[in-house]
């Protein structure tokens, strides 16, 4: 399942991949490995870029966010809470 946040003002004003997650693992039942899959490989898979987004692998394009916490649990446990340490973009 591709996870995101499909932000629009007419049907989801939602800008946070993190509560994207949050709904996902908590309403749809979702565990926590299954969310980052969700906002990785299946989202690249959803929008037929899977040869060239999605993972990380050798030949691909490289987006990371360098979150600061002490489990992946984390990521989908507070609402409202900003953990990003870094973020790279580019490979830069």
């Amino acid at each position: 399942m591709a996870v995101s946040t499909d932000c629009n003002p007419g049907t989801s004003p939602m800008t946070s991949l993190l509560l994207a997650m949050n709904f996902a693992a908590v309403r749809f039942g979702l565990t926590v490995e299954e969310c980052l899959l969700g906002v990785t490989r299946h989202a690249a898979r959803a929008l037929g870029r899977a040869d060239a987004i999605g993972t990380l692998e050798a030949g691909k394009a490289c987006d990371l966010a360098i979150w600061s916490v002490e489990s992946l649990a984390a990521l989908v446990e507070a609402l409202g809470a900003l953990p990003l340490h870094a973020r790279i973009r580019n490979g830069r």
